[in-house]
């Protein structure tokens, strides 16, 4: 890295849809013009130049090492809690059980607040701060919630949430414990979204739901860097990853994208991105199944992973977009095969997974199957978050 280079090398926003570009000096929230999500786009030809990924890599762990491909401008503006370089495990018990040679997994409940969210709300409320945001507001089905409060107080801003009635009582709890106000309401993630906005337009408070600002997407993105960074700039062949607003799945596509661009993978191999959700809510599998442009609402929406009952997400093309581009796919498992898969990660390798990060290992059985995956191939599970937080349920 050169001695003159910025802290950022955000260059504008860019429209998913039309393309139409947008100055990240000011606040912004998705397209005006076709409600599509914002895509922050760096200036990657000069990064190239002058950045070194090994300058990064020596650099003290966490998220911000990053920061160069990370939207804040000022470093003075950055909201951590030491979020980011969660660990990569391998899962020799499950993978010889399986039959799958280069089985691992990437642990995000190691995260500040005990899940990926943090990376997010990280980055969103630290470009919120820049731009001179005072309030935020969020409809979480549990772990963004917890994360926006603590990053929120962190930054001295004030936080309302939004959050189902059957949303497990940690996220709740931890999110009051950080001074925001929690609003429990009778209904979906969908419905929480509803108040949120309407709240958001009438008393003034920022909107940091999914893809409703485009700053999220950033900090997940870091999950793709640091696991292709682990694995020697080299990516593995298939990423199965849970699928509910899907930020984490474009994410880590937007990431290898990036390190692509800046000549910094090792392998022109891509992996092919494979979106798991619950059979009680499965709106992307079933677009990809009927070849849809778009992802319908799903109706009746019941799942015991609340981060995965998302009736349907904004960026749902953009989720499509990103399994047909990497070769995917996506598939669907049952609550009872979720809770499986969770006492499996526990007792054969010492995880215990959030229902969501569950998700992911039940989904191998389908997949092993239909022969989307095989044994020689390296695979890598996203758990998204820790067990801890879903207690309640397994009573």
């Amino acid at each position: 890295m050169t001695f003159n280079s910025p802290f950022s090398y955000l260059k504008h926003l860019e429209c998913s849809g039309c393309h139409e570009h947008f100055d990240p000096r000011q606040l912004q929230t998705y397209c005006p013009i076709c409600q599509s999500p914002l895509v922050a786009l760096y200036d990657l030809e000069t990064a190239r130049k002058q950045l070194d990924r090994e300058q990064i890599s020596r650099r003290r762990q966490a998220m911000w090492r990053w920061h160069e491909l990370l939207p804040v401008f000022d470093p003075q503006n950055v909201i951590t809690l030491g979020e980011g370089d969660t660990p990569l495990l391998t899962l020799p018990h499950l993978g010889a059980k399986l039959g799958l040679r280069h089985l691992m997994l990437k642990d995000e409940s190691m995260n500040p607040t005990g899940s990926f969210k943090a990376r997010g709300l990280s980055a969103a409320i630290s470009k919120a701060k820049e731009l001179g945001v005072e309030k935020v507001i969020i409809p979480t089905a549990g772990n963004a919630g917890g994360a926006m409060a603590a990053y929120a107080s962190r930054a001295g801003l004030k936080a309302h949430i939004f959050m189902p009635k059957d949303t497990p009582l940690a996220n709740v709890l931890e999110s009051r414990i950080a001074g925001a106000t929690v609003i429990l309401i009778d209904g979906l993630i969908s419905e929480a979204a509803g108040m949120a906005g309407v709240k958001a337009r009438e008393e003034g408070w920022f909107d940091v739901s999914t893809f409703k600002e485009p700053y999220r997407l950033e900090g997940k993105k870091v999950m793709g860097y640091e696991l292709t960074e682990a694995l020697g700039w080299v990516l593995p062949d298939v990423i199965i990853y849970p699928t509910g607003g899907g930020t984490g799945l474009v994410g880590i596509w937007k990431a290898i994208g990036e390190l692509e661009a800046l000549g910094w993978l090792e392998s022109r191999r891509k992996p092919r991105m494979i979106a798991v959700q619950a059979e009680g809510c499965a709106p992307v599998v079933r677009a990809v199944e009927r070849n849809a442009p778009f992802c319908d609402f799903w109706v009746g929406a019941e799942t015991i992973a609340s981060g995965l009952r998302v009736p349907k997400s904004f960026a749902d093309q953009l989720i499509l977009k990103t399994i047909r581009e990497s070769g995917g796919t996506a598939v669907a498992v049952s609550d009872t095969a979720i809770l499986q898969a969770q006492k499996e990660l526990a007792m054969m390798e010492g995880v215990f997974a959030a229902p969501e990060g569950a998700a992911t290992l039940a989904a191998l059985a389908t997949l092993k199957e239909r022969q989307l995956i095989h044994p020689d191939e390296q695979i890598l599970l996203l758990n998204t978050g820790t067990g801890l937080k879903y207690l309640e349920q397994l009573h």
